[in-house]
């Protein structure tokens, strides 16, 4: 059961060279999510084996260009490749009319169907469910309406323990009551106990992707938890000044919101073209919150599965 983050594009605004604009994969359970769209996306898509067309759905954190400069591409090549299952895009208002011009200019032909979602929300969301995970979507403090995203996986039904079934001589209707996570309460006024016949079979697993923002006092409490955050990183400390103006983060601002919000692992990205040493934005994360590890296009960051109980 995959749950993988795929780093596409790790830079910001300026071209640099050896490293594409914001763009990112996360693989959960074989479901690909794209999370922003810089230049290139495509390029980088094939150059780290992420199948195009097994691309579930987009989330776009807002329309500066580096987050979706690589959208019209993208879409034009799925068309090109045949894709004919409906293509899901969540983001801001604004991205509505972008998408209307693609399809006025570029759209004959296509055999897919865009359904894009604009986001509104004053707080989280969920915005996108299956039987497995959710997407929720949360507003972030930039300069123009953007969202950050927060993937996770739904807990799981329980597992029953072998011995359980026969020590306790459970019906198949009272199975599934416990595989639901409920007490069996049976007519003769006993109660089996979840935890006695059944337990779950690992932690659900989550993600968060924080882009570009300044910090605010709700966002630690919004992502509080989450196995892997990635947040922007846009300027070293020395620079407050300017992330400030920018409505950007700074290395500390971002191993600050880590720390408060209880994450186990913290990614960072976005980084100015003012400074190409990724190492040095690391190293003033990791004074704060040392699970910091600095993004460069091609990285993966794997969150493995916690399996809690053996059964016997």
């Amino acid at each position: 059961m995959e749950f993988t983050l795929k780093i596409m594009g790790s830079a910001s605004a300026m071209p640099v060279v050896g490293r594409n604009q914001s763009a990112q994969v996360l693989d959960v359970h074989g479901r690909f999510f794209l999370l922003d769209c810089g230049e290139g996306v495509q390029s980088q898509l094939i150059r780290y084996r992420v199948p195009i067309l097994k691309i579930d759905s987009l989330f776009i954190s807002h329309v500066h260009g580096d987050h979706v400069f690589g959208l019209f591409g993208l879409l034009s090549t799925m068309g090109m490749k045949g894709r004919t299952a409906p293509v899901n895009i969540y983001g801001p208002v604004n991205l509505g009319p972008i998408l209307k011009f693609f399809l006025s200019y570029y759209g004959d032909g296509l055999a897919f169907e865009i359904r894009f979602t604009p986001l509104k929300m004053k707080s989280p969301e969920v915005i996108y469910q299956t039987r497995s995970l959710e997407v929720e979507a949360f507003p972030l403090n930039h300069k123009i309406e953007t969202f950050g995203y927060l993937i996770r996986e739904k807990t799981p039904q329980f597992n029953i323990r072998k011995p359980a079934i026969a020590g306790y001589g459970l019906t198949l209707t009272e199975i599934g009551t416990l595989k639901r996570g409920e007490d069996v309460h049976r007519e003769d006024g006993s109660v089996i106990k979840v935890e006695d016949a059944a337990y779950l079979p690992y932690t659900p697993r989550s993600y968060a992707y924080v882009s570009d923002t300044a910090p605010f006092p709700e966002l630690p409490e919004w992502v509080k938890g989450v196995d892997l955050l990635y947040h922007e990183t846009t300027y070293l400390n020395a620079l407050a000044d300017q992330a400030e103006k920018r409505f950007h983060s700074t290395t500390v601002q971002a191993a600050e919101c880590a720390l408060k919000a209880g994450v186990r692992k913290l990614v960072i990205g976005h980084y100015s073209s003012r400074c190409d040493n990724s190492a040095l934005y690391e190293k003033e994360c990791r004074k704060m919150f040392p699970e910091t590890y600095a993004a460069s296009d091609g990285d993966v960051f794997d969150v493995p599965l916690e399996k809690l109980e053996q059964n016997i």
